[in-house]
């Protein structure tokens, strides 16, 4: 069974034309919309992305804010300077602009 995990981020404009996230090994990343925002300067990219038992994606950052939900499962989310924590289907999580994170599905299911 895949585990979803439901992300919208938010990007300043200059920065989004090249913002990708790389099909890592047992993930999904799916666009569901990439607009500009109503706000002057900022872009906004929705994606669904699912991962596999087990599966993760490494150290990374985002030129602009993640605001994601948990769909399903649960999501072992490492963020500089804070505590590993896991978090549930139905719950969220905000990572800042530039901040460096990783997650991944724990165990093997």
């Amino acid at each position: 069974m895949k585990k979803t995990l439901m992300a919208v981020v938010a990007l300043a404009a200059v920065a989004a034309a090249g913002f990708t996230i790389a099909q890592a090994p047992g993930l999904k990343r799916t666009e569901l919309q990439d607009r500009d925002s109503s706000i002057p300067g900022k872009h906004v990219v929705q994606a669904r992305v699912e991962f596999d038992p087990g599966a993760g994606v490494g150290r990374h950052t985002h030129p602009g804010d993640e605001i994601s939900v948990v769909l399903e499962g649960s999501l072992l989310l490492e963020v500089d300077g804070q505590p590993a924590r896991t978090i549930h289907a139905g719950e969220a999580f905000f990572v800042p602009a530039g901040t460096i994170h990783a997650g991944r599905i724990p165990g093997s299911g």
